[in-house]
């Protein structure tokens, strides 16, 4: 008979040489399962996506609910769903109020793609610009604002009047001029190996962005939804962007993402042409049952208030000499190591003996640490005990 694994490398896309393949069975809470009773505790959270954890209890009876009264039934924007108008409300509730419209869509580089749109319409301006090392997805447009040259030059021709700045670089600002439609920046830089800018930084850009008639969209797709202990990591640096995009984070386990703007700005893609951005799927009401159900026990049970005190835990156990550094914010943060042969060593031991971590796709020498927000102490203990085992071994 032929295993799984052995199908999954004949009739499944690839998106590598080198695939992990772990074969799950189930996932619980922390916890990934094996079909041969292997258990282990999940330090990726689906790359930021289970901030709850897996199958929270709530999470499945919104989906259960949903399921029976309806599931798609026409493309997004037509027909009133409550579950999208219901979600779309408690988004804007925790929101600031100049944010006024949200825009479901199935993924966060859809909310990129519809994001650029926006902008492009809104200001009359072509010229995007993006931070280089970024990482915002894979579709074409998206893409092009990838700042790394080695990805995108395997897919060239990409979008046109793209440029780029250097991420926290104040003199960098100055490329920012009335021809701007948008500059686009993750809150934090995840795939470059979790880069916190300076609050001054952040400042300086939405004023630059202000002052030239810009607009100022921040990624948020991993860092949304307490995972850098604030329920969006803008609010750390006390401005506002025009538009903010989420994913991952947002659908509690299911696929979903948003972008969220002033009514004004996103009233442009519904005339001159009509349905200027449309998606079928996007806003799935089982996806966004879930979404509201996720939001539900973030809150209810004050998950962000607990990030710090969890992210200090890891930072106090795992303050050893072999760590060069621990970069981060919240439970967002990654172990910077020598190189690459390290980080894939210690990612192996650690997957061995029951934990999953990972590493960047724009950092190969750090280790991803990124839990669901639900994790205990004792877990949190339990991991940095395999993590320094790792390290001692391989380091």
């Amino acid at each position: 008979m032929i295993s799984n694994r052995e199908l999954f490398l004949k009739n499944t896309a690839q998106t590598s040489d080198s695939p992990r393949l772990l074969e799950i069975d189930r996932a619980e809470g922390v916890y990934l399962y094996g079909p041969n009773g292997e258990k282990y505790i999940d330090l990726v959270s689906g790359f930021n996506v289970s901030n709850i954890g897996h199958r929270h209890p709530k999470v499945l009876k919104a989906i259960q609910d949903q399921l029976d009264r309806f599931m798609h039934v026409t493309v997004y924007g037509e027909f009133v769903q409550a579950p999208q108008v219901q979600f779309a409300t408690e988004l804007l509730e925790v929101l600031p109020k100049t944010f006024e419209s949200v825009y479901f869509t199935n993924s966060g580089a859809e909310a990129v793609e519809g994001s650029m749109k926006v902008a492009k319409k809104y200001t009359g301006r072509r010229e995007i610009i993006a931070a280089r090392h970024a990482y915002h997805g894979s579709t074409q447009g998206a893409l092009s604002l990838i700042g790394n040259e080695e990805y995108r030059e395997a897919y060239a021709p990409l979008l046109p009047e793209i440029s780029f700045i250097d991420y926290n670089q104040l003199s960098d600002l100055d490329k920012i001029t009335d021809k701007t439609a948008a500059v686009i920046v993750e809150a934090i830089q995840g795939e470059a190996g979790v880069r916190v800018p300076d609050k001054e930084y952040m400042q300086a850009l939405r004023r630059k962005c202000t002052e030239v008639g810009a607009l100022l969209i921040f990624d948020e797709i991993q860092t949304g939804f307490g995972r850098t202990g604030k329920l969006f990591a803008f609010e750390h640096f006390d401005i506002v962007p025009d538009i903010l995009m989420s994913a991952k984070g947002i659908g509690g386990g299911m696929p979903l993402g948003a972008f969220v703007t002033p009514k004004e700005m996103m009233d442009v893609i519904k005339a001159n042409p009509m349905l200027g951005h449309i998606t079928t799927f996007g806003g799935h009401p089982v996806s966004c049952a879930a979404a509201r159900a996720s939001l539900q026990v973030i809150q209810e049970n004050n998950l962000v208030q607990e990030v710090d005190q969890k992210a200090d835990l890891f930072r106090k156990e795992l303050d050893i000499p072999q760590i060069k550094e621990i970069r981060g914010l919240g439970l967002m943060m990654c172990l910077q190591l020598e190189n690459f042969d390290q980080v894939y060593q210690v990612s192996n031991y650690c997957a061995s003996q029951g934990l999953i971590i990972d590493w960047y796709l724009h950092c190969e020498t750090a280790l991803r640490i990124a839990p669901p927000l639900t994790i205990t102490e004792e877990e949190i203990l339990k991991s940095c005990k395999i993590i320094k085992e790792g390290i001692a071994k391989f380091c």
